[in-house]
């Protein structure tokens, strides 16, 4: 009953206090990877009491990885997102989602995208690419983004999405001489999003912001120590005419503290401020 009346709150208040030409959506990490019980429903819970108009996964939905297995795993994380399905839901393929030919045709089926797609909402464009099976973006996926994006090119807010983080050492060492960032560059791509790591990192380059999601439930590895990045979350991202600002919410006890910080306040190694 709380986070249904805090859900319900929310709700009210994205409808009444946003200007219309504003929104708010939410990103989530990677629900697997050895997924911790109940750390998955509970960033659903606290992600949507916080009224979004649609959620955003950087992949790794299910454990996947066994052909005999994969639709029963699909089948119960409907059962999850039964309670949230007013959200719509656009999902990347990670690794633990796609590595076969039946398991890609089961993200089609669950997801209901192709492994790479877009969409448009409002003035925000988002593209969706598919490094599920290769750490790189293949040349075939650099070439969809780019005719994508050149399509889209009106759109001026536009977002890149993927499971892999394939721009991490590039980001990390400040080198802009890959093709994905020629490309988010040439059309205006200003935010490039993945997980797998389940760590959230933070690197500018040229305008650019590359972002690494924290776990929604995959196992917190390393350290495990919230300022180098390993906790259970999710970002939270208001839209409006002037751009995009991005909240990262950690989960609450027993998961975590509660904590709410800027992407600002991310870096290459974790917290910066």
């Amino acid at each position: 009953m709380k986070y249904a009346i805090a859900a319900f709150t929310a709700l009210l208040w994205a409808a009444t206090a946003q200007p219309p030409d504003s929104f708010r959506f939410v990103v989530l990490g990677d629900r697997t990877g050895e997924a911790q019980p109940g750390v998955y429903e509970r960033v659903w819970k606290d992600a949507a009491a916080e009224g979004p108009a649609f959620a955003v996964s950087v992949g790794d939905t299910i454990e996947g990885l066994n052909d005999e297995t994969a639709e029963t795993e699909w089948q119960q994380v409907e059962k999850i997102l039964s309670s949230w399905n007013r959200f719509p839901h656009y999902l990347a393929p990670g690794n633990h989602d796609i590595w076969s030919a039946r398991s890609e045709k089961l993200f089609q089926k669950y997801s209901g995208h192709a492994p790479h797609y877009s969409f448009d909402y409002r003035e925000a464009h988002f593209t969706i690419l598919d490094n599920s099976r290769s750490d790189q973006l293949s040349a075939a996926e650099l070439t969809f983004l780019e005719e994508d994006l050149k399509e889209h090119n009106a759109q001026p807010l536009k977002f890149i999405v993927s499971h892999r983080p394939s721009w991490l050492l590039n980001a990390v060492v400040g080198d802009p001489n890959f093709r994905l960032h020629q490309i988010a560059r040439k059309y205006g791509a200003r935010y490039v999003i993945a997980g797998h790591v389940h760590e959230m990192l933070h690197a500018e380059l040229e305008g650019v912001d590359y972002i690494s999601m924290a776990s929604a439930g995959g196992h917190l590895r390393a350290s495990g120590k919230y300022e180098d990045g390993w906790f259970f979350g999710y970002a939270v991202v208001d839209v409006d005419a002037k751009g995009a600002e991005f909240r990262i919410r950690e989960l609450g006890a027993p998961y975590g503290q509660g904590r709410s910080t800027a992407l600002s306040d991310w870096g290459k190694a974790g917290l910066v401020h």
